[in-house]
């Protein structure tokens, strides 16, 4: 039996807004059809983004939007891909997913960035007169971490609902610092290789040489990212992938983030150096048909030991990002 039989498959999702689309209401209920299609799958999990100042992506909301995936699903997990801790308080992070943690027992998850996830001007609109810094994630951890265990005898503020909620907490990362931390808190840890797939094996190298048991985990746990678009045939992947690479494109260049419809070929739509940043971007990029998606996600198995695989899929038309994922669970 192939390793790709057992390891489990996730979903993140950004709530992605068409170019058609009439405001952020489309995409947010598209998510919640994907939600309930990877559900009937057997996925494991979904999680949602936090992105703030980004148009074309509807999921800067994070604990509301998962309110409503979990209001209208039953047994799927879901989760932040994750919160970015340095734009919020560790209480009221801590009070808005021990509300969704009770209202929803075992299904919620809880995954923290270090990185502000928005250009300087809206971390500041966000923080107001919060001085919050990616310096100060491991005592903001620490404090989360804190906020949602066992009340202490001489803690005098607390997170109703939240403390002894047993959230699990996963910390994310593109670069080292998070592998690391996740190592020495022995916490699952959730790599971002589906958009900076650099630094994925050294990554998983330290935090796999330096992890130290905890109460919540005792071996290393390690999930990765993977952009995946997968359709009946290579050439018609090939042919939709050009909504990822436009899409990757305009990021780079400043401009809005919403899906284009696929086109027949970038030729004249970005200069070679763009070519070049576009693909380094989807290094990781799982296209084709069938046989040559499960051929690639083998590989990558093989390649990095990753216990669970997290697929983005940035498709144009909604019934090709669901059928990507049905070709992919079809495969194991």
């Amino acid at each position: 039996m192939s390793q790709l039989s057992h390891t489990p498959f996730a979903v993140l999702d950004l709530a992605p807004m068409r170019d058609d689309d009439a405001g952020p209401g489309p995409a947010l209920r598209r998510s919640l059809d994907l939600a309930r299609h990877v559900e009937r799958l057997g996925f494991s999990r979904l999680w949602v983004a936090e992105h703030h100042n980004m148009e074309g992506i509807a999921s800067s909301a994070t604990a509301v939007l998962l309110g409503y995936l979990a209001a209208n699903t039953s047994t799927l997990r879901l989760g932040s891909g994750g919160v970015m801790l340095p734009n919020h308080a560790p209480l009221v992070v801590a009070e808005q997913f021990g509300t969704l943690a009770a209202l929803y027992p075992g299904r919620i998850e809880l995954g923290l960035g270090r990185a502000p996830g928005a250009d300087q001007a809206t971390a500041r609109a966000l923080r107001r007169d919060r001085l919050g810094s990616p310096d100060d994630f491991p005592e903001d951890v620490a404090e989360l971490q804190a906020l949602l265990g066992p009340r202490q005898p001489e803690q005098r503020v607390i997170a109703l609902p939240g403390m002894d909620s047993g959230i699990p907490i996963w910390l994310l990362g593109s670069s080292l610092f998070s592998a690391q931390l996740a190592a020495e808190r022995g916490l699952p840890y959730a790599f971002a290789s589906h958009f900076a797939p650099r630094y994925l094996h050294q990554a998983l190298r330290i935090y796999r040489e330096n992890f130290r048991p905890s109460a919540v985990l005792d071996k290393p746990y390690a999930m990765i990212g993977v952009p995946l678009i997968a359709a009946p045939s290579d050439e018609e992947a090939e042919f939709l992938a050009t909504s990822a690479y436009q899409r990757v494109l305009a990021l780079m260049r400043g401009e809005s983030l919403v899906l284009r419809p696929p086109v027949e070929s970038m030729a004249g739509r970005w200069q070679p150096h763009e070519q070049a940043a576009v693909g380094d971007f989807l290094g990781l990029a799982v296209i084709g048909g069938p046989q040559k998606v499960r051929a690639r996600l083998e590989v990558l198995l093989e390649q990095t030991g990753a216990d669970e695989l997290i697929f983005t899929c940035d498709l144009y038309q909604p019934e090709h990002r669901l059928r990507s994922f049905e070709i992919a669970a079809g495969l194991r």
